[in-house]
């Protein structure tokens, strides 16, 4: 196995099963991906943005909140960590500080997106409008000459699909390709030709393909094995940890207000001790033992 995480990732792009990276929010669940034995983890904005400022992602958080919160969940963490970049956070001079940021963060890849900004989140209501492909091809030719570490990866993302069919987003990928990014991103709907767009996608050009799996109808259904049959190298899961914490939470304190006690839910909390074992508390106290006198 390669030594850091970013050349980690760089080899599973090359060989090896999909790349499965379930999608996080902190630094506690970067810790129980890692755990539960996935080889990458995703931090996704949407996520971000709802558990740092209890909003929407329509573009409010900016560079250095998302790359101190990611740095966090890197330095705890020793497989590779993705991350959202949004648009970059401005033009080809912000995308040059932004992959530096992010490098500095300990982040083993980002993808940055052609919309409009201030950006939305792609499973909102709506299309996305989208800048001119000639901007959108020199942003990522900029983040490519922007890093520092060779194997530090550009992921480019394409929003165009919704708002200007599929073709379109091809041809932009295609292009990203030639200016290039080391991976290409599609963003889709669900739709009923789902299965045959992304087919054609991961036929259309010639690098490793992202796939984005956080919706329901056929796209949500697929499994690992499917997704890789059709063509693909990495599948994010962004809404993973935020869903789930989102029914738990409001499940647990419906309970409190109703009953007065958590009674009803315990069974299905974690106890105080496997909450230590996630956070490897027994590590802090081996050091103790060795170190404090």
């Amino acid at each position: 196995m390669s030594n850091t995480p970013r050349q980690q990732l760089r080899a599973r792009l090359k060989s090896g099963p999909l790349l499965v990276a379930p999608g996080i929010y902190d630094a506690l669940g970067a810790r129980i991906v890692e755990q539960a034995g996935f080889d990458a983890v995703y931090m996704t904005g949407n996520g971000v943005s709802a558990s740092l400022l209890g909003k929407p992602d329509v573009g409010l958080v900016d560079l250095t909140l998302f790359t101190q919160h990611a740095h966090r969940a890197a330095a705890c963490v020793s497989i590779p960590l993705i991350c959202d970049a949004d648009t970059g956070y401005g033009n080809a001079v912000n995308v040059r500080h932004t992959v530096r940021e992010y490098e500095a963060a300990g982040v083993a890849a980002i993808h940055i997106e052609d919309q409009v900004a201030p950006k939305r989140c792609g499973h909102l209501p709506g299309s996305r409008p989208v800048i001119e492909l000639a901007e959108a091809a020199k942003k990522i030719e900029a983040a490519v000459a922007a890093r520092t570490d060779p194997d530090f990866i550009i992921i480019a993302r394409t929003d165009s699909a919704a708002g200007h069919g599929l073709d379109d987003a091809i041809k932009r990928v295609q292009t990203f390709r030639k200016a290039g990014a080391d991976v290409l991103f599609v963003e889709l709907k669900t739709s009923p030709t789902i299965l045959e767009d992304m087919k054609r996608i991961t036929s259309s050009v010639d690098g490793p393909c992202l796939v984005n799996i956080d919706g329901g109808g056929k796209l949500g259904e697929l499994s690992a094995a499917e997704i890789e049959q059709l063509g693909f190298r990495i599948a994010i899961f962004p809404g993973l940890a935020r869903n789930s914490a989102v029914f738990a939470i409001r499940e647990a304190v419906n309970v409190l207000k109703r009953d007065g006690n958590t009674k009803a839910v315990s069974a299905r909390m974690v106890t105080m001790k496997e909450y230590n074992e996630v956070l490897q508390l027994g590590d802090v106290e081996a050091w103790e033992k060795q170190y404090l006198k």
